[in-house]
């Protein structure tokens, strides 16, 4: 009688080893007439180029899913600090080729594509662009992933996943014309819906004071249901989530409305419940105080808090089960960043949790989160600074608002301790402005909040600590930090010029694909010095010396670079070059 086997060694079997194979191009061949036929139920007679390139994301994909499980493992396993990154935007742009180069399959797939008669140009362009960003902030964003992950961070980025997302735009008869990016509508082959970890989101109602604590009643309910996305590292095996979510109506439906005809009306408010992940935004340098756009703030961070609470309370992979509840520890395991003031609800959001679910003390729970969040700052235009009207809040979100009060409260007050007598600084420094409508000043609002505080180029730290956050400075000036934005070296290197990347490799080593970032030098007069850059560029032996040059001395340009400095200096995490196994390695 064989001997009845232990709990860890039935875990053992539900195994990821051994299923992500040998990389090179018979398998890659394999695999991807495997999809052409069970995933997408095609032959070669009906398949079209848009069928082959879902037939090969799912052929690549498939060299994640291993290295995607193993990361998150090994996360629970370790136990670190992690880092939520929230942004209402994230570019990210086409995922194929920058899969491709960040597992090394590039070659092989090309290789594999030729020999199938494919062109793989034309399968990477049928790949639509997800764009669910405006511009700068939102590849910001993604380039900063693209470095957590490559740097052995354990890292998570939240925000919305977009039904359209940034505006098409085409030239009609002469005259440029938007339409509606309707980026899903073939559907998203990196994508994974997880309905399981799906949050409820609460907003109107109103508030019950009692003497055990503070009750939000009579809420209206929007379902965030989470959609995941691999972000993979630079050849490291690491692969960190982005997480987007997706507004859902309550499944419930009133028999007796339904059967005297208010059906029709409650697929209406169904729909007008999902519309908050509907659109993004055409502007992010504009401020329009729209009740949607606060609906999508307070949407995100409340299902991303909800999130990063469970994380913190289990320690073991895939339990369920409470593990962890003295919340004093909540800053030395997470780590959250506020990408502008997009996300600033976060702060009134999690002291809502601690103090009314949680039932900590005001000055514990403003402690933890002090400690926990912090700010990047991206504008100093009027215009786009956030100033939310104090109706509105207290119409969407009644709870938050005493809590900001009470928030602004303790501000002022220590603001006249350490400068009595100056009123126009406590006006000047309230989160609440008084002139004309009342409204919520959503920058003052993370400031107060977060333990950090940066712009994202020293002239721009400058000019908050010199002008508009002169105040705030005076007062905390240890808050004030600069980290000057970079770019992912990957895809602005490897995918633009491939050829350059392999002299670079070459010469200079894998790991300086890493850390380095190809832009052009400084000019004092572009105009004057084109012809000379045109014609070394005709000259590709010495055109390549000078790039080499070039990347010698510009690592300052790379997010790598960027994101060590936010680990080390604002989240207390330390990078890491170690790279994990693989999938199929025994071990």
């Amino acid at each position: 009688m064989s001997k009845p086997l232990s709990d860890h060694d039935r875990k053992k079997q539900i195994s990821v080893r051994g299923l992500a194979g040998v990389e090179n191009v018979t398998d890659l061949k394999l695999n991807f007439n495997r999809h052409l036929h069970f995933t997408l139920v095609k032959d070669r007679n009906v398949a079209t180029k848009r069928d082959y390139y879902f037939a090969l994301a799912h052929t690549v994909r498939d060299h994640l899913v291993g290295r995607w499980i193993r990361t998150q493992q090994h996360y629970y396993e370790k136990d670190p600090k992690r880092v939520y990154y929230i942004s209402l935007e994230f570019y990210m742009g086409r995922t194929l080729q920058n899969t491709m180069v960040n597992l090394a399959l590039e070659n092989a797939c090309d290789e594999a594509m030729y020999q199938m008669g494919l062109d793989m140009e034309e399968l990477e362009e049928m790949e639509e662009d997800a764009g669910l960003g405006n511009g700068g902030l939102g590849r910001l964003a993604a380039c900063f992933l693209d470095s957590m992950a490559s740097l052995g961070l354990a890292a998570y980025g939240y925000g919305i996943r977009y039904e359209f997302g940034i505006f098409n735009q085409k030239i009609l008869n002469g005259w440029q014309v938007e339409e509606a990016d309707d980026w899903l509508r073939y559907g998203n082959p990196w994508e994974k819906a997880r309905p399981e970890y799906t949050r409820p989101v609460h907003f109107y109602g109103r508030t019950e004071h009692h003497p055990d604590g503070v009750k939000w009643v009579d809420t209206q309910v929007v379902l965030a249901l989470p959609y995941d996305t691999p972000v993979p590292g630079y050849r490291n095996n690491v692969v960190n989530t982005m997480r987007l979510w997706s507004a859902k109506a309550p499944c419930e439906f009133n028999l007796k409305d339904f059967n005297v005809g208010g059906y029709i009306q409650a697929v209406l408010d169904r729909n007008l419940a999902e519309n908050i992940s509907r659109v993004l935004y055409p502007n992010d340098n504009f401020f329009e105080g729209k009740e949607l756009r606060l609906k999508q703030e307070y949407f995100v961070v409340s299902a991303t808090l909800q999130d990063i609470i469970r994380r913190f309370k289990v320690s073991k992979f895939g339990s369920r089960e409470i593990a962890r509840t003295d919340f004093s520890k909540l800053p030395d395991k997470v780590a959250i960043q506020l990408n502008d003031t997009h996300p600033a609800m976060a702060i009134p959001e999690l002291m809502r949790v601690l103090v009314d679910e949680e039932k900590l003390a005001w000055e514990q729970a403003w402690d933890i989160c002090v400690r926990t969040c912090a700010y990047t700052n991206h504008t100093v235009l009027p215009e786009a600074l956030e100033r939310w009207p104090v109706d509105l809040f207290a119409h969407l979100l009644p709870r938050h608002l005493e809590i900001v009060y009470e928030i602004n409260r303790r501000h002022l007050e220590k603001v006249a301790a350490k400068f009595p007598g100056d009123h126009d600084r406590l006006r000047r420094m309230s989160l609440i402005e008084e002139g004309g409508q009342k409204r919520i000043n959503m920058a003052h609002l993370c400031i107060v909040g977060a333990h950090a505080v940066n712009g994202v180029a020293q002239i721009h730290s400058d000019i908050l600590k010199a002008t508009i956050f002169k105040d705030f400075y005076e007062m905390e000036p240890h808050k004030f930090q600069n980290k000057t934005n970079g770019i992912t070296p990957r895809r602005w290197l490897v995918m633009c010029n491939p050829g350059l990347a392999e002299v670079i490799a070459e010469y200079l080593g894998q790991r300086a694909i890493s850390s380095r970032f190809k832009v052009f030098a400084d000019y004092e007069d572009y105009i004057k010095c084109q012809e000379k850059v045109n014609a070394l560029y005709k000259n590709p032996k010495e055109w390549t010396k000078k790039v080499i040059y070039n990347i010698a001395g510009c690592g300052k340009f790379s997010s790598d670079r960027t994101i060590a400095q936010y680990a080390r200096e604002i989240w207390g995490m330390e990078p890491t070059l170690e790279k994990l196994p693989a999938p199929d390695d025994k071990q």
